[in-house]
């Protein structure tokens, strides 16, 4: 790894966990010096402040992007500027990180958005193998749930930015207001219209782990089975199923709506697949999923909302390129 001043530095052991995925072995990246202390060989104070609140720091990017894979190069942009902060001056680290995140985040979202525009077929957020503590902290898990993420794709870049601060982290609205370059009062109008958005289209309930898990294995079973009354018994009446192979994988082209639709499609399309199919259930997003195995190899992740005991969203992502954080867990916090 070339640093801006044109030394190289180790790419193992700590340095891995400054960026995480963004550093990688057989990848060289253009990064600020980051010093360590010659008495002990360990990093120095900016670096120590940077990796304390690394997790929070890809949540709130991830949340606010959808896209892990974007997340870890906006760390990476957080760090570049960390890096040459006097931090004599930064009275709150914590703040003064959120702050470069969330700018650095706003900038990707905006560039992610004309992105969108000519990707093939649905797009989906990037899904997350996550660690089982995130389950346990509920508003975390439905905060980072496909079914809340596809609401917020729904929102202006800066509505996302506030309603993510505001409603996730608790952020006052001072500090949101440096972070997204807008006045308290916009802020809190900002998150109030915001607020009413998201409420309007999330989930109505939280469902248990114990309640998810039930309507996946009968959704498995009836899929499996190619059965259409079973679907039909698990499936909402108007339920969506979105597929998204980003043009390299095949998925369903648009949105099917409708559970007769939805139950014939899966019943008759996943007969079709060629080769041995395996399920593996898992924690992704912070509910339980499912992980499909095509001949060994990991081919397809299935998540679902659940409403009234009901499947009432599928979303099903193939797209290999958004499969690669389904190899680890990711730590996520507030």
């Amino acid at each position: 790894m070339t640093t801006a001043t044109g030394g190289k530095v180790s790419q193992n052991g700590w340095l891995r966990h400054l960026v995480g995925d963004a550093v990688d072995s057989e990848q060289e990246f253009t990064v600020v010096d980051m010093p360590q202390t010659a008495a002990d060989d360990r990093p120095d104070r900016a670096t120590e402040a940077f990796l304390a609140h690394r997790n929070l720091l890809f949540t709130v990017a991830y949340e606010m992007l959808g896209s892990a894979a974007d997340a870890e190069d906006v760390l990476q942009d957080t760090w570049l500027r960390w890096a040459g902060v006097d931090l004599g001056a930064v009275h709150d680290q914590r703040a003064y990180l959120v702050r470069i995140t969330t700018r650095q985040a706003l900038t990707r979202l905006r560039t992610l958005g004309r992105r969108k525009e000519s990707y093939v077929g649905s797009w989906l957020p990037e899904p997350l193998l996550t660690a089982p503590d995130v389950a346990e902290d509920v508003a975390l898990a439905d905060s980072v749930s496909m079914a809340v993420l596809l609401v917020l794709e729904t929102l202006a870049p800066t509505e996302r930015a506030v309603f993510v601060l505001r409603e996730v982290f608790d952020l006052e609205y001072d500090e949101i207001a440096e972070a997204v370059d807008k006045s308290p009062a916009a802020v809190r109008q900002i998150a109030h219209r915001a607020r009413a958005h998201v409420s309007a289209r999330r989930p109505r309930q939280v469902v248990s782990p114990a309640e998810a898990r039930c309507a996946l294995d009968a959704f498995q079973r009836a899929v499996d089975m190619g059965d259409l009354q079973g679907l039909l018994d698990i499936l909402a009446p108007d339920v969506v199923f979105l597929g998204d192979g980003g043009g390299i994988k095949q998925a369903v082209p648009r949105p099917i709506l409708g559970a007769d639709k939805v139950a014939r499609a899966l019943a008759s399309g996943w007969g079709k697949v060629a080769g041995s199919t395996s399920w593996r259930p898992a924690q992704v997003n912070g509910y339980p999923a499912l992980i499909v195995h095509l001949d060994g190899e990991l081919d397809t992740v299935v998540a679902v909302r659940i409403e009234g005991g009901l499947i009432t969203g599928i979303y099903a992502v193939r797209n290999p390129e958004k499969l690669s954080h389904m190899r680890r867990e990711n730590v996520l916090s507030r």
